[in-house]
This record gives structure tokens, sequence and C-alpha cells, in this order.
């Protein structure tokens, strides 16, 4: 079980995807994402196995749900600095959680 405690550490942001290129150096079909947290966050590069559902277009300007404070991770020659948050189906079928309505980049998720 997770303090609460521990739980507060973890800093969930919304954030407006800006720009998506494919990943073809990926042993999974992903995409590199640059997404914006707002001013005080700024814009932060993942690597996201969402092509099953998601095409490059429908993914600019969508603001998506991930964490912030997770250590970088070298994925190939790819340095992922945030990690997407979705429901995970079968065969790996990410649904990208997302607020209902458009806010402000950088709002934390509580």
């Amino acid at each position: 079980m997770l303090s609460w405690e521990e739980f507060e550490k973890v800093e969930m942001r919304v954030g407006t995807v800006i720009e998506v290129n494919d990943f073809p150096e990926a042993r999974k079909p992903a995409y590199q994402l640059t997404i914006d947290f707002g001013a005080e966050i700024g814009s932060l590069k993942s690597s996201a196995q969402i092509t099953k559902r998601y095409t490059k277009e429908e993914l600019v300007n969508r603001q998506i749900v991930a964490v912030v404070n997770f250590p970088r991770k070298q994925i190939g020659k790819f340095m992922s600095e945030c990690l997407l948050l979705g429901a995970v189906g079968d065969d790996n079928d990410i649904v990208l959680l997302s607020p209902d309505f458009k806010v402000e980049n950088g709002l934390r998720i509580a």
C-alpha cells in the first residue's frame, strides 16, 4: 500500500500535445510527443505506444494527463521526460486520460 504522503509526491499535470513524430526505432509502434505544460514546467518530451487508437493529427492540440516528476528515461536515442497516463486494455490498447474541458496547461491533478 502507498501512503498518502507517497501518493502526493506523484506530480500529475495537464498538458497540450504540440508535436507528434513517428518513432521508427522503437521496438513496439510508438510516437514521440512534445507536450506543453505551461510556463512553470515548459515543454517535455515523451514516447508513447498509442498508435493503435490515435493518429498524429488527432493528438496535436489534444490535452492529456502525464506524470512530470519521474526520472528521465532513455528509450533508444530518445530521452523521455514525462509519462502519459492512460487506461490499458487488451493487447496494449491505450486510451489516454484527458480533462473533459479545456483547462490551463500545467494544472495539477489531485
